[in-house]
């Protein structure tokens, strides 16, 4: 991986088992590993500056060098519920590789762009920007792309 380069596209949805039942039987695409992520496996988490406690579903399966990743919110307050609220379901982030995390956070900050979302998953950093103001109808994501825990189940 090269820094910059996609290796993510997410899809935000309400009903996960629904979705990727619809990707298997309709597109054949599967088998996806399922996980569950909140305060009991994600450290470092935050929402718009402030520590935060939500959950969510994730199913995730790679395609060449890029992941899919479908995404459903349990509880809390995340940007996946404002993306829900105000555009409804749909494609939601890009997630773009850097080896060095902080570096590429600050650089994208000194262009204006604010982290509204972060944490860590294992070894793996995110972190969200606010970035639709000067790229309308994209979320950016950057991260390491570290490794994570297995994932809890498969589908199909």
């Amino acid at each position: 991986m090269k820094d910059g380069e996609i290796v993510q596209i997410a899809h935000l949805v309400r009903n996960l088992d629904a979705t990727l039942e619809k990707y298997w039987k309709d597109f054949g695409m599967g088998p996806w590993d399922l996980h569950t992520y909140g305060p009991h496996n994600v450290t470092n988490t935050f929402y718009r500056g402030k520590p935060a406690t939500h959950t969510y579903r994730i199913a995730v399966k790679w395609f060449g060098p890029i992941q899919m990743e479908v995404i459903q919110p349990l509880t809390g307050r995340s940007i996946y519920d404002e993306f829900l609220e105000t555009k409804g379901e749909g494609l939601h982030h890009y997630k773009l590789y850097y080896a060095d995390c902080a570096k590429a956070v600050a650089d994208y900050q000194k262009k204006g762009y604010t982290v509204v979302q972060s944490g860590n998953i294992g070894e793996d950093e995110f972190y969200y920007l606010d970035s639709e103001k000067n790229l309308p109808g994209a979320i950016l994501e950057l991260g390491n792309a570290g490794s994570i825990p297995p994932p809890e189940k498969h589908y199909p």
